[in-house]
């Protein structure tokens, strides 16, 4: 096991100590907000260094007991049963310590924003995009945050083409994070008559959502045009020239949005474009780190078949850990929490070996 690293639990037990003794003076609203949100971050990990040196405090003092040729017997004997308690104890709390102290993304707090695409299988990748989308919709109303589609293109036979959405809440993206990937699926078609099992898929993009703070996107990038969405007069009347496409002169991403709202539009399209930026940007720093990065769950290519779900088995498989469950009704209705901690679990796994090798 790594040893912890002691000056930085001594560091963050100091700038916890700071930001407590700043929060408490009354600053301005702004810098209390970002004070807290700090110490909300700080505070567990706090709190886990605090209990691990009080454990270590009482293992010292019982040694010194065992070590002292004055000790009475029941006081000895006392000590003998407790020592060994503590000590599995404060190996348990090096094993927290160990995964709260690895390196963050900056990412992970973040809300995020989910693509969904069809893939291969025509109508049937549609209506699973569609069911995918609906089990990350119910997973996200489980932890108390919220979807809001910002485009959506639907299959013929029902389901999605694409759609895209925001999820915002706290810690979205840590939680989502290892979804993207190719997703496929082994289902006998409503429309199949002969029973037989067909293979489709859909392809999911997790993207952390990027704030004006992450990525700058400079006027004299864009194009910015209005397109005559399919209103039919009437109560549309007004409405007919809202979607609205941004294009992004640099790189080439373009981006569309054909709600109702022309300055709405604007709006979740440029969201839309600077997450993809700002992922762009964090793909390209990850690439030029990934020669000696083995912390990561998959290769993180987005083209990379990560999952199964097959119906008839009522199995799902994820391929990156090995891991098989028979509970695919439960995961279709949202209940992922099984496979999304064991990405996380794994991952952790993966930094703390690598922590482990640098520390040699």
């Amino acid at each position: 096991m790594a040893k912890l690293p002691v000056e930085k639990m001594r560091d963050l037990e100091r700038r916890f100590g700071e930001i407590e003794a700043r929060m408490s003076a009354g600053p301005d609203s702004e810098t209390y907000v970002r004070l807290a949100s700090e110490y909300s971050e700080l505070q567990p990990v706090v709190t886990k260094i605090r209990e691990y040196q009080k454990v270590n405090g009482e293992i010292a003092d019982l040694e010194v007991l065992l070590n002292d040729k004055a000790t009475d017997r029941e006081m000895r004997d006392l000590a003998e049963m407790e020592l060994p308690e503590q000590k599995e104890r404060l190996e348990g709390l090096e094993k927290e310590m160990q995964i709260l102290l690895l390196p963050k993304d900056a990412a992970d707090e973040k809300s995020a924003i989910l693509e969904i695409r069809a893939g291969t299988g025509g109508s049937e990748a549609a209506l699973f995009a569609g069911d995918l989308f609906r089990m990350y919709e119910r997973y996200a109303a489980a932890n108390g945050w919220k979807v809001e589609v910002l485009s959506s293109s639907e299959g013929e036979a029902g389901g999605f083409k694409e759609i895209i959405a925001t999820i915002t809440g706290r810690g979205v993206f840590a939680k989502l994070k290892f979804e993207s990937g190719v997703h496929r699926v082994q289902r006998v078609p409503e429309t199949e008559a002969s029973g037989r099992i067909h293979t489709s898929a859909a392809t999911v993009a997790v993207l952390p959502e990027a704030e004006e703070i992450d990525i700058e996107v400079r006027a004299e990038d864009i194009r910015i045009d209005t397109m005559r969405s399919s209103g039919a007069g009437g109560q549309h009347v007004n409405t007919t020239d809202s979607a609205v496409r941004i294009t992004h002169l640099p790189t080439g991403l373009v981006v569309t949005s054909s709600e109702k709202s022309q300055h709405q539009n604007r709006a979740k399209a440029m969201q839309v474009l600077r997450s993809r930026l700002y992922d762009m940007e964090r793909q390209r720093a990850d690439s030029e780190r990934s020669a000696d990065r083995r912390s990561q769950v998959g290769s993180g290519d987005r083209s990379e078949r990560i999952r199964t779900y097959n119906f008839p088995q009522g199995r799902v498989t994820d391929h990156r850990i090995n891991l098989t469950l028979y509970k695919l009704d439960r995961m279709m209705i949202g209940e992922i929490d099984e496979v999304v901690d064991a990405l996380v679990a794994d991952y952790q796994a993966g930094q703390l070996a690598q922590l482990g090798e640098q520390g040699r």
